[in-house]
């Protein structure tokens, strides 16, 4: 890696563009790196646009799921498997270490251990059979004895993409005020605006004093957007701007970002920890107990539900409905409605439904219309989109390559309202759609918990020098995951739980399965239990930890 900007040129004939347009005329310019394979602006002979825009193509732009990375693995006897994350001297061999300062810090000398044991594991399932496979376990979270970075060496940035969320300006302000109070770092960068800040759009200094009160707010400061994932673009500017710890906060998109980012960076061979934590308001993160947020959206939820209750109690066949947020997982509605205990019947993508005939909706809404002269209805943004199949081409997609889904909540209120009318039946149907306001409001006293928790171990897992990770609640300890672990797949509701049956019994609404739908939920269970039983999911692993067995490796 150049030294500096004079060392590079002689290295690399053909600078490449400034990732950042915004910095003085009179600074020095950027410093390219030989990993690049000497590409220029394609306006000499040696290297062209096309070559060079065949290198920025990343699969998080063009919708190819990336390369899965090279699983790093310790295994041991009853299937004990580590999933490790990797590290800066995976590929940096010769880097110093130093003393960790918190222990030095006063407000951690009454701790008992400072330090978290460097074999310490969480297993990912914690009910095992007596004589099962111990399965899969993760790296515990937590400060280590020794440090790979310098505070007064530490360039941090943080980064928001995505859709918003309860508690993000939490995590910011605690990654901040952790880096800073326990490690003694003063350099943290804001990027504003999503990945595509990175090259496009200002910085801002990040200060504890400056992030103080944001935890009291909605939404991130920061700015957020969907897509604007150039990785060449996104490391030009880390390696130019000097950053060498980059805290990217996202969803299950973002986080394939941040490994595509890890990946080069690895490549380059640059100082550069790269860290995630995830955030989906959806709760559809797989691996992790729950996202943050969660629970204060499924409180901000209850306060909808209330209303639909109470518009519906005041008049007579009155219904209120209320669309929550859940695009394919329908955590938000499952959990509300077991919480409020004044919804009627629960919708979400998980269980299909259908509205006529016997055992249908229209029927049970009869029926507890004329039971109770009210009813509340809870339906999942992505409830309901294969009977409006038709419409479906016409939506398109987002700019993070999500199905525009169709109004679930219009479309069923106009189909009861022309089901009752068509019977001559007069209903009161209210519909209440708080989308928005779930997502956008601060963070509860339990949420601005759990995101400190999030914040301080993904803090001690970079400056320990672990990276192409994130940070999560596994079996209530935190632990470092690869990022291929929580982009694999998507954490749905299983209508095959006990939780499910429990919501069932509370609304005493009709399942509306069919035995082909049980069928292939039990299925999905099946297979989503093989993989948590030990058998990692990643292609690799398994042919990686047979290797290991075989030669003797515990």
């Amino acid at each position: 890696m150049p030294s500096s900007p004079t060392d590079a040129a002689t290295t690399d004939p053909h600078p490449t563009p400034d990732p950042d347009p915004g910095r003085p005329s009179n600074a020095p310019p950027q410093s390219p790196s030989p990993a690049r394979g000497n590409l220029c602006t394609g306006t000499c002979t040696t290297c062209s646009t096309a070559a060079r825009e065949a290198q920025r193509a990343t699969p998080a732009m063009d919708g190819t799921p990336p390369p899965k990375p090279e699983a790093k693995l310790a295994a041991g006897e009853a299937g004990y498997v580590l999933e490790d994350v990797p590290h800066v001297s995976d590929y940096l061999p010769d880097l110093p270490t130093y003393p960790n300062p918190l222990q030095d810090n006063t407000a951690y000398s009454v701790v008992k251990q400072y330090f978290v044991d460097p074999d310490d594991t969480v297993c990912q399932k914690i009910v095992v059979h007596k004589d099962g496979p111990r399965g899969n376990h993760f790296r515990r979270a937590g400060p280590r004895q020794r440090v790979y970075f310098e505070p007064d060496e530490v360039h941090a940035c943080i980064v928001t993409c995505g859709g918003l969320c309860p508690g993000l300006n939490t995590v910011i302000r605690e990654i901040v005020c952790g880096l800073s109070d326990m490690y003694g770092v003063t350099k943290i960068l804001g990027i504003q605006g999503g990945y595509r800040g990175f090259y496009a759009r200002n910085t801002i200094d990040l200060t504890p004093k400056s992030v103080n009160d944001i935890h009291k707010r909605g939404g991130t400061i920061l700015g957020s957007s969907r897509g604007g994932h150039d990785t060449m673009k996104i490391v030009d500017s880390i390696q130019y701007r000097g950053i060498n710890q980059v805290y990217v906060i996202g969803g299950d998109g973002s986080q394939r970002g941040a490994g595509v980012i890890f990946e080069e960076v690895r490549k380059r061979g640059l100082k550069v920890a790269v860290a995630g934590i995830p955030k989906t308001i959806d709760n559809d993160i797989p691996v992790i107990d729950k996202s943050f947020g969660f629970d204060s959206a499924v409180e901000e939820a209850q306060r909808a539900i209330n209303a639909a209750h109470v518009e519906a109690g005041s008049a007579d066949n009155g219904i209120g409905l209320v669309k929550l947020m859940g695009r394919y997982s329908g955590f938000i509605a499952h959990y509300a409605t077991l919480a409020s205990r004044d919804v009627d019947c629960c919708l979400i993508p998980e269980s299909p439904f259908y509205l006529e005939g016997e055992g249908g909706l229209f029927k049970y809404i009869e029926k507890r219309l004329k039971e109770n002269g009210h009813m509340v209805i809870v339906v999942a943004e992505g409830a309901g989109q294969k009977l409006i199949a038709e419409n479906m081409k016409e939506m398109g997609q987002d700019a993070s390559g999500n199905a525009l889904l169709l109004d679930v909540g219009l479309w069923l209120s106009q189909k009861i309202n022309e089901h009752f009318k068509k019977n001559k039946t007069t209903i009161n149907l209210k519909y209440i759609d708080p989308t928005y306001m779930i997502r956008a409001i601060p963070s509860n006293a339990s949420d601005n918990v759990y995101c400190t928790l999030l914040a301080h171990s993904v803090v001690h897992g970079a400056m320990a020098g672990y990276t192409g990770f994130t940070v999560g609640q596994v079996n209530g300890r935190h632990c470092y995951i690869p990022f291929y672990r929580i982009t694999e797949k998507q954490n749905k509701v299983s209508i095959t739980d006990r939780m499910w049956a429990r919501l069932l019994s509370s609304t005493n609404q009709p399942s509306f399965l069919s035995k082909q739908d049980v069928d292939d939920a039990k299925v999905e269970d099946e297979r989503t239990a093989k993989l948590l039983d030990g058998s990692p999911s990643n292609p690799k692993v398994e042919d990686e930890v047979a290797s290991s067995n075989s030669n003797g490796v515990k």
